[in-house]
């Protein structure tokens, strides 16, 4: 039994960021990165971190001789575990700077548990380092304190979220990523199928049609954090995979949308910045955005105001495209449209028809959009129509919808909320490539794992491929 016990031994009985005062003259152990090392004659310290915090240590040769002379070959980075006594600092030495800055720990034991190459970068440093050099090197670039906190923060807030739509009686469910393309907005990714040569997989730009299908299936009320794709140019607030709050609920109208949104970001402000936001937030059409502000995101803060929500509503339904000479969904082609612009469908007035959508705009960034959504098989069908989308590939592309539209669909609605962005926001950062662990460039690239590369013949012959090189001509 003793054996057994020696053999579960705890690696640590405290973090790096939890010693206080209270803890004086406990035997404790601590594991982590060295953080920096200090020599000062016969006194060597180290700061020991983790994700939780730093802590000093403190070795003195006529304590533990052994775990001084060990402590001389330590380097930044090294992964250590230090046993000792906390010792509670007196007054001049405290260092207000850390929450652990009372305490320190006098070193018993050291062991080190893996060396380190010198960092490419200091960890510490307020230099920030190339993005090439941080993200090539992701693992380190993540231990520094403002990648770390984004990530935390990130946790913070999907908790926050699934919180609110559990109180509210949502139900998450996960919808399929290897689903059916069906390009109607940005580019799929595509995924062939070696089961079935010649047939592709794509990845969902979201998971609007099974979110719907839900609702048709009686589910009321779904949500998911969801990751979704989009084969499209990239910049600052855009990757090509990213994650979103996706929700649709039944038997419901704007004003539903709006109030358990308005709840939403009331207790995601609350807790994350202390900020007590006033609701409902005010709205705006699509008309008066454009002719006030020229935008359909308006930053709409007053001198003084770190945050502006606005609600834009009644976006026209349909848009032009002068270069395919054709009809567009404005939103996208499950959006219904004003009951009081209905008649214009018969007249072909479609460019005064107003749909039933709304953006969430926050000083001037739009943070998700939504509709109510169509849910009779002859209104979407017209909407295919005016489109562009025959009756026949209106069937290939969303028979199983438009067939799922005959079996009592109810009145429903959703709405989408980027995460990635609305980290970047709350942490004040130019990018959400920060709010990631593992981003890719702005060329699509994973400059840490070398996405996306070459497979071998052997995989594209079982995939029925084959990889074209530049300048090659197509077969």
């Amino acid at each position: 039994m003793t054996m057994i016990r020696k053999a579960l031994k705890m690696l640590r009985t405290h973090t790096c960021g939890e010693l206080r005062k209270e803890h004086k003259d406990q035997k404790v152990t601590l594991c982590g990165w060295v953080h920096r090392r200090r020599d000062h004659g016969k006194l060597t310290f180290i700061d020991i971190r983790d994700r939780y915090g730093v802590t000093q240590v403190v070795f003195v040769p006529s304590v533990a001789k052994l775990a001084h002379e060990k402590a001389q070959t330590l380097g930044p980075e090294f992964v250590v575990q230090i046993t000792g006594t906390v010792n509670v600092r007196p007054p001049k030495n405290v260092n207000a700077d850390l929450a652990t800055g009372e305490t320190e720990l006098l070193a018993l034991e050291l062991e080190i548990l893996n060396t380190s190459k010198v960092p490419v970068f200091e960890i510490d440093s307020a230099v920030e380092p190339s993005e090439e050099l941080r993200l090539t090197y992701r693992y380190l670039d993540i231990r520094r304190d403002k990648v770390r906190e984004a990530l935390l923060l990130r946790h913070k807030l999907t908790q926050i979220m699934r919180d609110v739509m559990n109180g509210e009686k949502f139900v998450e469910v996960e919808t399929p990523i290897l689903t059916k393309s069906t390009p109607e907005g940005a580019r799929d990714f595509l995924v062939p199928s070696r089961l079935n040569p010649g047939t592709f997989y794509a990845l969902p730009q979201s998971p609007q049609l099974f979110k719907q299908l839900l609702m048709v299936s009686g589910m009321d009320r779904y949500f998911q954090i969801v990751k979704c794709f989009r084969d499209e140019d990239l910049r600052a607030d855009r990757q090509p995979e990213f994650t979103q709050l996706d929700i649709e609920m039944s038997f419901v109208t704007e004003e539903d949308i709006f109030s358990l949104t308005e709840k939403l970001y009331q207790k995601i402000f609350k807790d994350i910045k202390g900020i007590d936001l006033p609701i409902p937030f005010p709205r705006m059409t699509h008309a008066e955005a454009m002719a006030k502000y020229k935008s359909d995101k308006p930053d709409i803060r007053k001198e003084g105001e770190q945050f502006a929500f606005l609600w834009v509503v009644d976006f026209p339904m349909f848009k032009y495209n002068t270069e395919e000479k054709r009809w567009e969904s404005e939103h996208h082609p499950f959006t219904s449209l004003k009951e009081e612009d209905v008649h214009l469908l018969e007249q072909k007035q479609f460019d005064k028809i107003r749909a039933r959508s709304y953006d969430l705009v926050l000083n001037g960034t739009e943070l998700g959009s939504g509709s109510i959504r169509i849910h009779r098989r002859e209104l979407q069908q017209k909407v295919f129509q005016i489109i562009g989308l025959s009756d026949e590939e209106a069937q290939k592309r969303f028979g199983f919808l438009l067939q799922a539209f005959e079996y009592g669909a109810p009145p429903h609605a959703g709405v989408a909320y980027g995460v990635d962005r609305l980290v970047s926001i709350l942490a004040g950062l130019d990018s959400i490539r920060d709010t990631m662990a593992f981003p890719k460039t702005q060329k699509g690239s994973c400059l840490l794992t070398d996405a996306p590369s070459t497979i071998d013949n052997k995989q594209l012959t079982e995939l029925g491929l084959v990889a074209l090189k530049k300048g090659d001509k197509h077969v």
